[in-house]
């Protein structure tokens, strides 16, 4: 058994006590035994082994509802003669570029940056969506063992498309379809499969049918929608319905179905979303950074969905999301008094549920029976700081960078900023020769 100790206590327990000034939380195994006040736990289990939190704050770990592996390599990266002007060109010239050229390799090395660096920022449970159009059979199995390797909480697919040819298109299908059954045959509480799509304007009818007949009402779908008006222009024109009409009449909408960005959904669409009680995920940098618009939280808040937060890969710090989800969210309505409660139910509630629907123990709570995902933050307060206004010492005090210990699961994955059981500089090295020849194929040069 291990007790954390000598730190401040955020449980997020709506349904208990939500602050300790000098709290602490007892596990064993993969699930939280009790938490309450240090001095009555310490002498409880007088036997346990002691982390110290340093005076820090202990909390639930962060979940990251919508990111992307594949695009873990491209920190720092240009790619000559691309230079996009429009939302198209950045996936063409940028994001489906990558894709090109990941092979099982590159997948591996791109899962392995990913989950330490989530791990360094306190997020123990993510949302992947997967795109390696250069190897593309055993894509999902290859992150899997990644995820399984760094102890992080996975719920993976791949993303479908129709932009690589029809070959492509129905490889990536098989290896959703096959990813699902070996989950379903595993039933391993920390892994999960869904079925990934890209935008609607890469998909077809006929690649949505092929899509449904592989899943069979197996799992849920996770697709990009309205992420851009590109995605509007092509439901309308060639369909003759919008996006999320188009996903209600192939029966891809449903409780465990992800909508990511929906940053051009209307009200008509609002209403299927709320009716079909699918969720759908914010990723506010991502959108800012493509230039494509706000996505429309307070309305899609406003209507009871379920509306999560993600980083689209843009980072891996949750609270960097966050602050940038309330500037943009009141910028947007040209109103500095809304927000708050909407992005901050997100973060701290939302993606909990979120991953309710998906993963077995309760997340993002700390209480006894709730899975074993505890972080503590180095953050020193020099104001006063209850369960009455840590919302506001995250947002403006804090960042992911100053996670100290994580814990995903009972198992402790970094302790005083130290990677457990991982030889992170080894790690960093292979992972850099990776990089290095994925930019040469991308610039034809050597790096």
């Amino acid at each position: 058994m291990y007790l954390i100790t000598n730190g401040r206590l955020i449980t997020r327990d709506e349904n208990g006590r939500g602050y300790y000034e000098h709290g602490a939380v007892a596990f064993e195994g993969t699930k939280i035994t009790e938490v309450g006040e240090e001095k009555a736990l310490r002498a409880k289990y007088p036997a346990a082994e002691i982390i110290d939190a340093k005076g820090g704050v202990i909390m639930p770990a962060f979940i990251n509802a919508h990111t992307h592996i594949y695009s873990a390599l491209a920190r720092g990266l240009s790619i000559t003669g691309n230079n996009p002007t429009n939302f198209y060109e950045v996936l063409d010239g940028t994001w489906w570029a990558i894709a090109r050229q990941l092979t099982l390799s590159g997948t591996r090395a791109s899962a392995d940056a990913l989950y330490m660096d989530s791990i360094k920022q306190g997020v123990t449970t993510v949302f992947d969506h997967h795109a390696s159009y250069g190897e593309i059979p055993g894509s999902l199995f290859t992150i899997a063992e990644s995820a399984k390797r760094f102890g992080v909480r996975s719920c993976l697919c791949y993303e479908v498309s129709d932009r690589d040819g029809e070959e492509k298109c129905l490889q990536a299908i098989k290896e959703n379809a096959d990813f699902i059954t070996y989950c379903e045959k595993q039933n391993d509480p920390m892994l999960r499969a869904m079925f990934g799509g890209h935008a609607l304007f890469t998909l077809s009818d006929k690649t949505f049918e092929r899509m449904v007949e592989a899943n069979n009402g197996r799992t849920g779908y996770h697709i990009h929608v309205s992420e851009g008006m590109n995605d509007v222009y092509d439901s309308l024109q060639n369909y003759g319905r919008r996006p999320v009409q188009r996903l209600q009449d192939h029966g891809i909408l449903g409780p465990k179905t992800i909508l990511g960005h929906c940053v051009h959904a209307n009200t008509a669409e609002m209403e299927i979303i709320k009716e079909t009680d699918t969720m759908v995920v914010n990723n506010p940098e991502s959108n800012m950074s493509n230039a494509i618009g706000i996505c429309p939280v307070l309305q899609l808040y406003k209507r009871g969905i379920l509306l999560g937060m993600g980083t689209d890969a843009y980072t891996n710090d949750m609270l960097e999301s966050i602050k940038v989800a309330l500037c943009s969210q009141r910028s947007n309505a040209c109103l500095p008094n809304v927000g708050w409660c909407e992005v901050t139910d997100m973060l701290f509630k939302n993606n909990a549920k979120i991953g309710g629907r998906y993963f077995p123990d309760q997340l993002g709570v700390l209480k006894a029976g709730a899975a074993a995902d505890i972080i503590v933050m180095d953050y020193k307060p020099y104001t006063p700081f209850s369960d009455a206004n840590i919302d506001g010492h995250m947002l403006f005090g804090m960042t992911g960078r100053q996670c100290q210990t994580t814990i995903g699961n009972g198992k402790i994955l970094m302790k005083d900023r130290e990677l457990v059981g991982i030889d992170e500089e080894a790690e960093n090295a292979r992972i850099l020769e990776v990089s290095k020849k994925l930019w040469g194929a991308l610039n034809h040069c050597e790096y």
